[in-house]
């Protein structure tokens, strides 16, 4: 059986669009949009804006993927960072789990490990 047969197409600007890759891109823009709460307390600026997620994509199962940069290989508020944008992406309608791989971070093998263990 065809994968695609009865998905919609959507049509528009010379782009088809399945809805299923609509509705995930829909999903990425709401994560998006729920991290730009979440602010970075050394500087005041959301998570998004600084750019510190990177990678973001969602599968169609809702399954989000992502990497973390913390602002700085030393960053003091790397773990209680990365635990708040877990929290942040786990709350958000449609997300059902999530990759996170933290990097750039002196210590990103142990917060790995950590975020790992934390139960959504």
């Amino acid at each position: 059986m065809d994968e695609n047969q009865g998905a919609t197409t959507f049509q528009g600007g010379g782009t088809a669009m399945t809805r299923q890759a609509a509705d995930q891109n829909s999903l990425r823009e709401a994560i998006l949009a729920r991290l730009a709460t979440v602010i970075d307390p050394e500087t005041g600026v959301n998570v998004v804006r600084m750019r510190l997620i990177e990678e973001l994509t969602v599968d169609e199962k809702g399954m989000a993927s992502y990497k973390f940069h913390p602002s700085s290989p030393l960053c003091p508020m790397a773990v209680s960072l990365a635990l708040s944008i877990r929290q942040t992406v786990a709350e958000v309608e449609g997300v059902t789990g999530q990759e996170i791989e933290v990097v750039g971070y002196i210590k990103a093998d142990e917060l790995n490990n950590i975020l790992r263990e934390v139960v959504e």
